[in-house]
């Protein structure tokens, strides 16, 4: 099985990336979904959905865990039946899985460069350490923009903002971890930020 990469930023919290490579039956076949969880894989209209949706469920199981154990709240926050803290990203090739004793969110984006386009949309206070001419321009915005998206599924709270409401502080790539705030109706809550990229891709993920 194509398990990418397993990382441990702290004793309490695991984080799995899966490389998908399997076609949408190879994918299917060993897995036990729920009525609900077929329903909706059946029901999705690109196989590059279907895909990233059953390699989630392979990373379940890679925890011990399987598509019974989780479910998901009126927000749309995914939660296992034991207690455990989890959050999930797909992107075109890549998924990944983190679980933890404690809150934490986790993103995997594509490095594009159409997302210098919407920047003004989700940076505002990270201006101040941005270059357009950086080399490392698109990377910098792929990793706040990944971070901002960890810190929105950590929060689960509707009417959240990442420019407004999202505050990550100067990093440079090679440091791989910074830390990130959230400002939302008169408190501050920090976070610790990791990423890491591979094959084009760059992983965000967040803890307390």
């Amino acid at each position: 099985m194509p398990l990418y990469k397993t990382i441990e930023p702290n004793s309490q919290t695991t984080v799995k990336i899966w490389k998908i490579t399997e076609t949408y039956d190879e994918l299917l076949q060993p897995l036990d979904l729920k009525p609900n969880s077929l329903e909706r894989v059946l029901g999705m209209k690109s196989e590059l959905h279907q895909r990233g949706f059953l390699s989630v469920r392979h990373l379940l199981r890679a925890f011990g865990y399987t598509d019974q154990d989780l479910f998901y709240d009126a927000n749309g926050k995914p939660h296992l039946k034991d207690g455990k803290h989890i959050s999930i990203t797909h992107s075109f090739t890549f998924s990944g899985v983190i679980i933890s004793s404690s809150e934490i969110g986790i993103d995997i984006e594509k490095q594009r460069d159409k997302i210098a386009i919407i920047a003004k949309k989700f940076v505002d206070y990270e201006l101040k350490y941005l270059s357009k001419t950086d080399e490392d321009y698109i990377k910098m915005l792929t990793v706040i923009w990944g971070i901002k998206e960890s810190l929105y599924k950590l929060f689960a709270t509707p009417g959240m903002l990442f420019r407004e409401h999202f505050i990550v502080i100067p990093f440079m790539l090679h440091d791989a971890k910074t830390v990130a705030w959230i400002d939302y109706e008169g408190k501050k809550y920090r976070y610790n930020t990791h990423f890491l990229e591979f094959e084009g891709f760059s992983c965000a993920f967040v803890t307390t």
